[in-house]
């Protein structure tokens, strides 16, 4: 589809955004969106420009997206790219005063995440047992996400390149995440074998010589059925249906396994701050969320380490 018809200024904004800033294809879809849904609230009561915006415009449109069942959360990220797009304009001199300046900001609710268990994750991953190409590929994405806690975008953009083997046989994953920040993921023995499995002759190499050789997908570590690019639908798609094969379709997104991932570490006692870079995280207060999950695991070390703890057990 084509983009959405925005204003000059809001185009202005979104170039900015994508030359000196480097924000990804995805940001700026996410920010695109949400102009257009401003601009269109703006149209809707009257508003044609954005010199005419007042206080009173912004706060409507909160609460005109509470109205239309937004969440908190993405509430929260459409008025902070208001913010961020009225900052520019009046440091472009294209407004007089900035109508978001005296917003009270609305928190982002920080839900915390729902791993599943360790034999939940088994009971996934073994479910998905085929030898033919599509099972070979889907348990090798499941082996991945799990074994590297990827994004789903980062899962997608993976190329054959981004698989190495060290000279101490170590194999890691390089992922591009946000903001373009690279990073170095290893992966344990079950997600190589995995990879090992679909790069075979019976996995990708079977989908090649059946359905074409085109150097565009030849570089791509996902292939479809056919021997398309796989986006991040159809490796969703992917996931939701291994999870119901499983009898867990109503706790498994690709995003689930990211949780367990790191939930699952800090169960075991990895240190906040080495999650923090294998998941790629900016801030270690994006992180710390983690350390909230398991209430029991807190409480299990607790009663098994503090001299003082048994009044804990009463």
């Amino acid at each position: 589809m084509p983009p959405a018809e925005i204003s000059r200024e809001a185009e202005e904004f979104l170039g900015y955004l994508a030359v000196e800033k480097g924000r990804s294809k995805n940001t700026l879809a996410s920010y695109r969106n949400t102009l257009t849904v401003y601009e269109n609230f703006l149209d809707l009561h009257g508003r044609h420009s954005h010199g005419e915006v007042s206080v009173g415009d912004i706060e409507g449109f909160a609460a005109f997206l509470t109205e239309k069942n937004y969440s908190r959360s993405s509430t929260a990220q459409m008025l902070s790219a208001l913010k961020g797009f009225y900052r520019f304009s009046l440091q472009e001199k294209k407004i007089e005063t900035d109508p978001t300046s005296d917003l009270f900001s609305v928190r982002r609710a920080r839900l915390l995440p729902k791993p599943i268990s360790v034999e939940e994750v088994e009971l996934l991953l073994s479910s998905v047992s085929g030898t033919d190409p599509t099972s070979l590929r889907d348990r090798a994405i499941l082996e991945v996400m799990y074994a590297a806690g990827l994004r789903i975008s980062e899962v997608t953009a993976l190329c054959l390149a981004d698989i190495k083997v060290t000279d101490m046989g170590l194999w890691v994953i390089v992922v591009l995440g946000k903001g373009s920040k690279e990073r170095i993921v290893p992966i344990g023995r079950p997600a190589q074998g995995a990879l090992t499995a679909w790069l075979g002759e019976g996995g990708r190499e079977a989908v090649l010589r059946k359905y074409g050789t085109g150097q565009k997908v030849r570089d791509l570590l996902w292939l479809s059925s056919k021997a398309k690019p796989m986006t991040r639908q159809t490796i969703w798609r992917a996931v939701k249906t291994r999870a119901a094969a499983a009898g867990l379709s109503s706790k498994v997104t690709p995003h689930t396994l990211r949780h367990s991932f790191a939930s699952h570490m800090i169960d075991n006692g990895a240190d906040i701050r080495v999650i923090q870079e294998l998941l790629g995280h900016a801030s270690l207060v994006t992180t710390q969320i983690y350390t909230k999950v398991s209430v029991k695991k807190l409480r299990e070390v607790y009663l098994e380490t503090h001299p003082r703890a048994e009044t804990a057990r009463r």
